[in-house]
C-alpha cells in the first residue's frame, strides 16, 4: 500500500512555482461551478503520520482557493457530549452542504487505528468497522458526494527528520512536543494497522490517494491536482452516475513510479547463476518436503511485461519440485463456461490442497490490467475488482495457503530486442504474436495500470515482488530466493485461528468415519513414498 509513497519522490522548486499560477486558477473556477451548481459536496479527508504536511496542506488549500466555502472540521477524542451519541453521530453533524467542501483533520479512520495501536480493539473489531465505513461512504457518494481520502505517508527515518527540522527552528518548534517523539516510537505499529484499514477501505468509490509526504512542493501539487481532476471530472459529467465516476486514477507528477525506479543493470555471470541455481532449487526441495508444509498451499502468481520471462521462470521453479505436488496454470482469454460465472470462479477452481503448488502464468489480476486497458470490462468493474483481488487472497491467507506474487519488468529496448529474437528463432515464433506488438503501443497505459495494481493490491500477506528482468538469470534467481525466503518465514508461522478450526473440523470428521471412503482396488500410494524432511534450525538462513 506504502510502496510508491516510499521512492522519495521530488519536485523542484522552479517547477512547483511554475505549476501553482493555474492550478490556482483552475481550482477556484471549479470551486465556483461547484458553488453555483450545488449539485453535490465535496468530503475532503486528510490523515496520515505526524509531521507529513496535514496542517501546511490544509493551510495552502486555503490560500489557494475562497475559505468563504470552505470549512475545516478537526477531531480528537470525542467530548462527553459525543460519547453519549453513537460514534458516527459527530461526523454525521459535520458533513458540508452541496456547493461546499469540508475538509476532515481527522475523521472516522482515527478512533479505530489509535484504538488498534493501543490493543484496545481487535483485528476483526477492526474490519467491522472497515466494512460500516464503506457502507458510509457509499451512501455518501449514492447521495451524490464527491469522496477523496488521503494518506501522508512518511518513512520512519523521514519522519524522524521532519521532525527534528521543524523543532530546530524557532518558528515552527512549538509545533513538536513530547507527545510527537513518543508517536514516533509506534511509526511500525501504525504503519501496519493503518495499512490493513486503508486495504479495507480501499473502494472503487472512495479510493485512497497514499502521498509521500516528505517533499512539500510534491506533496502539495500531488492534492491540489488530484482534487482539480476529481472535480472536474464530476461537475463536467453531472449525469454520470456518481458511483461509475473514476474518482482517481494518479499519475505521479515527477515520472517516478514502483516501476521506473527499479535497476534493470542487475545481472549475473553465468557461473554465479548457476551456482545460485543450485544452491535456491535445493533449497526450494527441502522445503517442499518439509513436515510443516503437509499443512499449508501455495499460490505462486506470476505476471509481468509481455516477453519478461514468466516462462522460463516458472520452469526453473518447477524444476525443484516433485512433479506429483504443482501443477501450472496458463491463464488466457475466459471461455464460455467461465464468462458465465463470477470473474474469480475460474482462479478458485484451480486452488491447490495443502501440500501442493499451483503456479498461475497470468492471473485474476487480467481484470485491472488487460481487461482495463484494452476496455474489456466497464470502469466500475476493474475498480471494484482491487477490493475483490484483495478479499480473495486475504481468504486464501486466512485458510493457510501462501500467496508469493512476482511482477517481472523489462524496458521496452529489452522487450524490442526479444521481439524481434523470437521472430527470427523458429522454435520461439509461437511466442509472438500481432497482439504482442499492438500491446507495445500502449506501453504507458499498461505501465499506470500496473503501477495501480501494486499500490492498491501489495498487502502484508499477499506483497508483491517486482523483479528486475532485464536479464533472465538475475530474475530467475531473484524469483526462487523470494519463494524460499517466504516459505521459510511462513512454515515456522503457527497457522490462523480459521485454519486451526478448520483443521479441527476435518480432523473430527475424519475420526467419525465421515471422509470419503477409499477405493477398493489399487496398491498403497504412500508405500514407497520418501520420508519427509524436517529441517534443522541452522538450515532455516
Amino acid at each position: 500500500m506504502f510502496e510508491s509513497a516510499e521512492i522519495a519522490h521530488k519536485v523542484k522548486k522552479s517547477v512547483y512555482k511554475k505549476a501553482v499560477p493555474a492550478l490556482r486558477a483552475a481550482l477556484l473556477e471549479a470551486q465556483v461551478d461547484l458553488y453555483e451548481g450545488k449539485k453535490m459536496p465535496v468530503v475532503l479527508l486528510i490523515s496520515g503520520q505526524d509531521g507529513a504536511g496535514k496542517s501546511e496542506t490544509i493551510n495552502l488549500l486555503y490560500e489557494w482557493m475562497d475559505p468563504r466555502f470552505l470549512s475545516t472540521l478537526a477531531f480528537s477524542l470525542p467530548s462527553e457530549e459525543e460519547r453519549e451519541r453513537p460514534p458516527m453521530w459527530r461526523y454525521w453533524h459535520a458533513l458540508p452542504p452541496k456547493g461546499r467542501i469540508g475538509i476532515f483533520a481527522g475523521s472516522w479512520y482515527s478512533d479505530t487505528i489509535r484504538e488498534r495501536i493501543l490493543g484496545n480493539i481487535s483485528l476483526q473489531e477492526v474490519d467491522a468497522h472497515a466494512d460500516q465505513i464503506n457502507r458510509f461512504e457509499a451512501m455518501l457518494v449514492n447521495e451524490g458526494a464527491l469522496v477523496l481520502k488521503f494518506w501522508f505517508h512518511l518513512t520512519r527515518d523521514a519522519q524522524k527528520k521532519r521532525l527534528k527540522d521543524l523543532e530546530s527552528d524557532p518558528h515552527t518548534a512549538w509545533r513538536v512536543t513530547k507527545w510527537n517523539w513518543e508517536r514516533l516510537k509506534t511509526h511500525d505499529k501504525l504503519q501496519e494497522v493503518a495499512g490493513h484499514f486503508l486495504r479495507m477501505t480501499n473502494t472503487p468509490w472512495a479510493p485512497w490517494v497514499v502521498v509521500d509526504g516528505s517533499d512539500d512542493c510534491y506533496r502539495s501539487l500531488t492534492v491540489g491536482q488530484t482534487l482539480l481532476r476529481a472535480m472536474r471530472a464530476r461537475l463536467d459529467r453531472p449525469h454520470a452516475p456518481s458511483a461509475a465516476v473514476t474518482p482517481l486514477v494518479r499519475a505521479d507528477i515527477d515520472g517516478r513510479n514502483v516501476l521506473s525506479v527499479l535497476n534493470q543493470q542487475l545481472s549475473l555471470t553465468q557461473d554465479h547463476y548457476e551456482n545460485e541455481l543450485a544452491l535456491w532449487q535445493g533449497r526450494l526441495a527441502e522445503l517442499s518436503r518439509s513436515p510443516a508444509f503437509k499443512h499449508r498451499a501455495v499460490v505462486c502468481a506470476f505476471e509481468g511485461s509481455d516477453a519478461a520471462g514468466k516462462g522460463g521462470a516458472i520452469r526453473r521453479v518447477c524444476a525443484a519440485l516433485d512433479a506429483r505436488l504443482y501443477q501450472v496454470v496458463p491463464i488466457a482469454a475466459p471461455t464460455d463456461e467461465e464468462r458465465a460465472q463470477p470473474h474469480l470462479w475460474r482462479f478458485w477452481r484451480h486452488l491447490p490442497r495443502h501440500g501442493h503448488i499451483t503456479l498461475f502464468d497470468r492471473t485474476w489480476y487480467g481484470r485491472v490490467l488487460v481487461e482495463r486497458v484494452e476496455g474489456f470490462c466497464q470502469e466500475h468493474d476493474w475498480l471494484r475488482a482491487y477490493t475483490e483481488i484483495n478479499d480473495f487472497e486475504h481468504e486464501l491467507a486466512e485458510a493457510g495457503t501462501i500467496v508469493v506474487k512476482f511482477w517481472l519488468q523489462i524496458s521496452q529496448d529489452e522487450q524490442l530486442r526479444r521481439f524481434k529474437e523470437r521472430e527470427e528463432i523458429a522454435f520461439k515464433r509461437f511466442k509472438i504474436t500481432q497482439e504482442d506488438w499492438r500491446n507495445r503501443e500502449k506501453w504507458d497505459a499498461y505501465q499506470q495500470a500496473v503501477c495501480d495494481m501494486v499500490d492498491r493490491t501489495s498487502t502484508g500477506t499477499a506483497p508483491w515482488t517486482l523483479v528486475e528482468a532485464n536479464d533472465k538469470k538475475y530474475a530467475r534467481i531473484k524469483i526462487l530466493r523470494t519463494l524460499c525466503e517466504r516459505l521459510e518465514a511462513e512454515l515456522q508461522t503457527p497457522p490462523s485461528k480459521q485454519a486451526v478450526v478448520r483443521a479441527k473440523k476435518i480432523a473430527k470428521s475424519e475420526k467419525s468415519g465421515k471422509t470419503d471412503k477409499p477405493r477398493k482396488a489399487g496398491k498403497d500410494k504412500n508405500k514407497n513414498k520418501p520420508a519427509a524432511v524436517e529441517l534443522e534450525p541452522d538450515e532455516k538462513t
